[in-house]
């Protein structure tokens, strides 16, 4: 039996709404089929996922106790996994025709690389403007991060399989739901000593629909705290940990702007100075100032009517950075609510001990 290339492992929930556009995408891919297999773990689905599933898939992989999260599904998918590349898709991403090939390819052509993921196109799925900003954003820093990287996306992400057993895979004990779990694993595998390569031109389509309240909810409780915490924390080197992606030095001061905007609200409010009230825009001023690129690439794209609708969800983001950094400070420093240090466990197993 022929070894494939790559083992494409695709977690899933509940998929029926979009297994057929994912799989049809992958069907697609000009990687020949005898080049690559299609793992579908099923974590615990109550529609008809594992029955579609199984007339695509090479392997269909049932969580008998599900729903235990795609942190623990892409793990027991991996244990079924022949290919010495393992690429990582989500269940509501469709990949471009190349997507497999030029990632066969990128490992292929250097062997320094332990992993290496890609990014959203700039053509969402999903018409409304919360949706189009959010993955048109979710490009634009990955367009900015491209190169060596310090974390891992796992959305479109791959990393050979004994880089990945050596660390331990993801964390399925400390992140049971779609948080950082990919974070996460990016920074242990940095800390093992393997590169990682951010490849905008691995492209995918984003198939979800964002809605206010989602995005909400995912920037503040489900990355935003966790990775504050997580940069809280040391790694298994015992260094701090860090990441080019959102948490550089510019976003830093960004976010500091916006904790002293509103502080110079609540300032204003207590003393009722209007003088005070009209003075706290100014770091909202200069915070704009700052992110002037951003705006133009979001105008190339779409216009500048567009762009101006950006401003403010832009703006909500670093006041929900903010949130994040305080709450998980709050959390580090409260008696017994710290994070341990993650130790790397033995290769082959399907987690890690923290």
């Amino acid at each position: 039996m022929t070894v494939p290339a790559l083992s494409v492992v695709v977690p899933v929930l509940n998929g029926d709404a979009v297994l057929p556009r994912c799989f049809a995408a992958l069907q697609a891919s000009t990687l020949p089929r005898s080049e690559w297999e299609l793992i579908v773990v099923d974590d615990g689905s109550t529609d008809m996922t594992a029955e579609y599933a199984a007339t695509v898939a090479d392997r269909v992989v049932s969580v008998a106790d599900g729903p235990r999260g795609p942190a623990f599904a892409r793990n027991l998918g991996v244990e079924s996994a022949r290919g010495a590349i393992l690429l990582f898709v989500d269940a509501d991403v469709c990949v471009h025709p190349d997507t497999l090939e030029r990632t066969r390819d990128l490992f292929a052509g250097d062997a320094t690389i332990g992993a290496a993921f890609g990014a959203y196109d700039d053509e969402p799925a999903q018409p409304d403007f919360l949706s189009q900003y959010r993955n048109l954003y979710h490009r634009y820093v990955h367009l900015q991060g491209q190169g060596d990287a310090e974390t891992f996306w796992a959305g479109c992400g791959s990393v050979r399989k004994n880089a990945f057993d050596e660390v331990g895979g993801y964390d399925a004990e400390r992140y049971p739901r779609p948080q950082i779990e990919d974070i996460d694993l990016g920074y242990r595998l940095r800390a093992a000593g393997h590169r990682i390569v951010l490849d905008p031109t691995i492209e995918v389509v984003h198939l979800k629909r964002w809605t206010f309240r989602g995005i909400v909810k995912t920037d503040l409780f489900d990355r935003g705290l966790p990775w504050m915490k997580l940069l809280l924390t040391k790694g298994p080197d015992g260094e701090s940990r860090t990441s080019s992606l959102n948490v550089g030095g510019t976003e830093k001061l960004k976010t500091a702007l916006m904790g002293l905007f509103c502080a110079m609200v609540l300032c204003a409010m207590i003393l009722r100075q209007p003088l005070v009230l009209a003075a706290a825009l100014v770091p909202l001023l200069v915070i704009v100032a700052l992110n002037l690129p951003v705006y133009a690439w979001f105008a190339g794209l779409r216009g500048w009517g567009f762009a101006l609708r950006v401003i403010p969800m832009n703006l909500l983001f670093y006041l929900i950075s903010g949130l994040a950094v305080a709450g998980a400070l709050v959390l580090h420093i409260l008696p017994g609510r710290r994070d341990h240090p993650q130790t790397v466990v033995e290769s082959g197993s399907a987690g890690v001990a923290s």
